[in-house]
């Protein structure tokens, strides 16, 4: 059965409406403002690094990395063993620095093997099979 008055015309939303609805993402996927949204968000995600002024933070290290590879020789079941050539470390092999200091060049110079979240348990120097000098040190996170 058919009504015999016309259908209201639908009341317009008001910009504020329109950008409460996006905030709460709305809409459904594959309508037109579904389509805006996604639109705006891969436009800040492209163009944004083009933005002079408008720094995320990243930037490469000074130090280029290290010249020899970095071993993980095994797991001992509770952290990480890792052997770094001494020529890659900021220390001297023989150093009588302190403790502290020493872990901390250790931890930045394993860095790239384990990541930050590392702690240093202790350390040791010894030579790997060609004969160069390493620091093995035992890490976990």
């Amino acid at each position: 059965m058919t009504s015999p008055y016309p259908a209201a015309p639908k009341a317009r939303r008001t910009v504020k409406q329109i950008l409460l609805s996006y905030f709460y993402w709305t809409y459904p996927r594959g309508s037109f403002h579904y389509d805006i949204m996604v639109s705006l968000i891969l436009l800040f995600i492209f163009l944004t690094p083009q933005i002079k002024g408008w720094s995320y933070g990243d930037k490469p290290s000074p130090m280029g990395g290290p010249l020899h590879p970095i071993q993980v020789i095994g797991n001992d079941g509770q952290g990480v063993i890792v052997t770094v050539q001494a020529s890659d470390m900021s220390l001297d092999l023989h150093t009588t620095a302190p403790d502290a200091v020493v872990k901390k060049a250790l931890r930045k110079a394993i860095e790239p093997v384990t990541g930050d979240a590392v702690v240093v348990d202790h350390w040791e120097t010894t030579t790997d099979a060609q004969g160069n000098s390493v620091w093995k040190v035992w890490a976990h996170r």
